[in-house]
């Protein structure tokens, strides 16, 4: 069973997502502020969080640079605000999706199963090595122990940063469209993905390039997509 960690000072909105969680299965934890989130973490196994951004004493923005310091557990961010700032400043500090307020329960609970679905895939549970290794220069991917390393050192990314480097790394020298990497990561249709893909790819950029402003391996073509660089 999945532990779901609903943190929100809203606490009729608490109520109401554990109810639709509860009846899918999962185990939810509640927390009211930033400061009791971080506290339940480190109590307790939570394999994925839903924050608000707009909390007492600690909010979600800053709860969630605290955490990515340490875990890379699925992160929900919900957002009163339906402004693209809110929801690319989340995804900025490591968060992995974006849920506005008011939102349909339905969709907020097929979020956390596609989410829980990646972090199940990444093998941050048991899993066994194998020979799935995807190597560009001095970037190479392992997909059996879902690790990856640039000239030797591991470098930590988010189930989605992963999933996108997968996707380039497996297909070197083809570009892929932003819609494309879209489709392929989130499945659903790409309607205003620009955005939410830029800042993964960014984020990718800074973890695997020793200057990211002139990279090796993950490159921009302009107008048409992104590509890792043949070596």
């Amino acid at each position: 069973m999945y532990n779901i960690l609903v943190c929100d000072d809203d606490r009729e909105i608490v109520d109401a997502i554990e109810i639709y969680l509860t009846q899918e299965g999962y185990h939810v934890l509640k927390a009211y502020d930033g400061i009791q989130a971080l506290q339940m973490l480190e109590r307790e196994e939570i394999h994925l969080l839903i924050i608000d951004v707009m909390m007492p004493k600690l909010d979600g923005i800053r709860a969630t640079l605290k955490i990515r310091e340490k875990s890379s557990i699925p992160i929900i961010i919900l957002s009163a605000k339906s402004e693209d700032v809110d929801k690319i400043l989340g995804l900025n500090i490591g968060a992995d999706d974006y849920v506005t307020k008011p939102f349909n329960p339905l969709e907020l609970v097929a979020r956390v199963k596609s989410q829980l679905r990646r972090y199940t895939k990444l093998g941050n549970m048991h899993f066994e090595a194998g020979e799935n290794i995807y190597q560009v220069g001095g970037l190479a991917v392992n997909d059996d122990l879902k690790e990856v390393s640039v000239e030797g050192e591991t470098v930590k990314l988010t189930p989605i940063e992963y999933n996108i480097l997968l996707l380039l790394v497996k297909n070197p020298g083809k570009v892929f469209s932003i819609e494309q990497i879209y489709e392929n990561i989130w499945n659903e249709e790409a309607i205003g993905a620009d955005n939410t893909v830029a800042v993964h790819i960014r984020h990718i950029r800074e973890k695997i390039e020793i200057n990211p402003k002139e990279p090796r391996y993950l490159k921009v073509v302009w107008g048409i997509g992104y590509k890792i660089e043949k070596q």
